[in-house]
């Protein structure tokens, strides 16, 4: 309570310092002269007048909600923008598959690789979750389209770590740290380091898991049944384990800054590939194409932005975490209006009120006027 608010006052003090600077630049023509765009930048920084609607109702939301919410929205044409808890660390999920694409469609442009190159399935490549890249044999041949699209559109870890082993981890970081500022993005590790660095909190020795081993665990059904299977495989007793339960070991997870990020950096990081700074425009037309067929997270904010709403987003997924970010658009040629919307939700474990959770937050920003210009 306390720290709420301190964080209003703040949101006070800042918004009537943006406001003086408003009114000192409309007064001193000669400054603003003497600094081509000054005002201009000064006025993006006021806060828009959807903000204090939207916020109004992303406090609701929160306070009938047994976790956290964050939120990060920019209107494309105005520049307006308005944040909630977006300016601290979360853990993105599969979100950090979009920087992998992004990495993808760069070497694509610069020649260096084709998206019909084909890639050989290894039994070392499987990983956990949805997709039918598991559901190939080994020794099956997949171009880079199909394992982009599978990543992006059901958000395929096998496919994932394939493209992140072709591209090489290191210039998939190298590419992140380029778009976004210092220290708003943590690394970016392949989705069965994502396993291994979680479980690794119940016993060091799950780094030698692998992504089949995961498959394994993964049909077990509830937590007690994967920690016992865990021990079982690793030959641990019970007093061998460091904390008690997966969700512990999750939660001491998510404390380091392993595929997390601040919410306003991703979202400007989409902003900038929208608007055609981070590639050229076939490739930024492509990969916001294949975002555009994504169809995971159905009921999560493109649910609750409407049927007139074009959404080309990525979502994420994880322990007590869901995460669902795009840029939307409404109308059509110059009447089209777009928004980034990075929105994730933390502590709850019920997927499904996560994604209803969500779907809210796609309505408050519609309602709210998010779209107006």
């Amino acid at each position: 309570m306390i720290g709420r608010v301190f964080r209003e006052r703040g949101q006070h003090w800042l918004h009537g310092l943006m406001r003086a600077l408003l009114l000192l630049a409309m007064a001193l023509p000669s400054l603003a002269a003497a600094q081509p765009g000054w005002a201009e930048q000064v006025e993006a920084w006021v806060e828009p007048p959807w903000a204090e609607r939207l916020e109004a109702r992303l406090a609701l939301l929160e306070a009938g909600f047994g976790g956290e919410l964050g939120v990060y929205v920019r209107n494309l044409e105005t520049g307006a923008r308005y944040g909630w808890r977006d300016d601290e660390y979360w853990y993105l999920a599969s979100l950090v598959k979009v920087p992998v694409a992004i990495e993808l469609m760069g070497r694509v442009e610069a020649g260096e690789m084709a998206l019909l190159d084909r890639l050989t399935l290894q039994r070392s490549d499987y990983v956990d979750g949805a997709g039918s890249t598991n559901w190939a044999a080994p020794g099956s041949t997949l171009t880079l389209r199909q394992l982009l699209e599978s990543m992006i559109t059901v958000s395929d870890n096998t496919a994932s770590d394939m493209l992140i082993h072709h591209l090489g981890l290191e210039n998939v970081n190298a590419r992140a740290r380029q778009l976004t500022p210092v220290g708003s993005l943590g690394p970016i590790t392949t989705l069965v380091d994502v396993r291994r660095h979680a479980y690794a909190n119940l016993h060091p020795d799950a780094f030698s898991l692998s992504g089949l081993d995961f498959i394994e665990l993964r049909k077990r059904q509830g937590d007690a049944a994967r920690v016992a299977w865990l021990r079982q495989r690793l030959g641990l007793t019970p007093q061998n384990l460091l904390v008690p339960s997966i969700d512990e070991a999750f939660r001491h997870y998510y404390a380091t800054d392993l595929n997390s990020g601040r919410l306003d950096a991703f979202g400007d990081l989409l902003a900038d590939l929208a608007e055609g700074r981070v590639l050229g425009s076939d490739a930024t037309a492509e990969l916001l194409a294949v975002m555009a067929r994504t169809t995971s997270g159905e009921r999560r904010l493109k649910a609750g932005l409407g049927r007139d709403i074009r959404l080309a987003h990525k979502t994420g997924t994880q322990h007590r975490l869901v995460c669902d970010s795009g840029i939307a658009t409404q109308g059509q040629g110059d009447n089209a209006r777009r928004v980034v919307i990075v929105a994730c939700v933390r502590g709850e474990f019920d997927l499904a009120r996560n994604e209803q959770l969500l779907a809210a937050v796609g309505r408050a920003v519609r309602e709210a006027g998010a779209f107006e210009g």
